[in-house]
């Protein structure tokens, strides 16, 4: 018979991602599988069953061809020519942790299960980070499928 995975049976883990020489968009989509939890034999879809992630190095990502000038982050401050525009470069020089929350936050579920799904996830620049408490484990995407 199988069973359901709930919030009383799921077990979650820390994991510590090094970010260093990543590529964004292959680093965000192996981190959004492990925060859903689809790595696990117990993954259900309805319930938050991923584990906790802490991205190191956010600073070090890399991004191929010319994306850095030509991508651009767009957001709206709610006012009349509010339109605000800013380039991967200048989201890296200004909020480097930035860039790798919306690129996961983009491949998780656009719903509250997605919102607290993202709460798992904890980008920091540098090698230091606040979680030492939790003892994550050091995890190696490019062994992760």
């Amino acid at each position: 018979k199988t069973k359901s995975a709930n919030r009383n049976t799921v077990s979650k883990e820390w994991l510590l991602v090094n970010a260093e020489g990543q590529q964004l968009g292959r680093l965000a989509s192996k981190v959004a599988k492990l925060l859903r939890g689809k790595h696990k034999p117990d993954f259900t879809p309805h319930v938050d069953c991923g584990d906790n992630i802490v991205v190191i190095n956010a600073e070090k990502i890399q991004l191929s061809g010319n994306k850095w000038t030509q991508k651009i982050y767009q957001r709206y401050t709610g006012y009349p020519s509010g339109q605000r525009e800013r380039t991967a470069q200048e989201l890296l020089d200004k909020k480097p942790e930035a860039l790798v929350e919306k690129a996961v936050k983009g491949m998780l579920p656009k719903n509250k299960l997605g919102a607290a799904l993202f709460r798992n996830l904890r980008v920091y620049t540098g090698e230091d980070h606040g979680q030492e408490a939790q003892k994550p484990k050091e995890f190696d995407l490019n062994s992760f499928k």
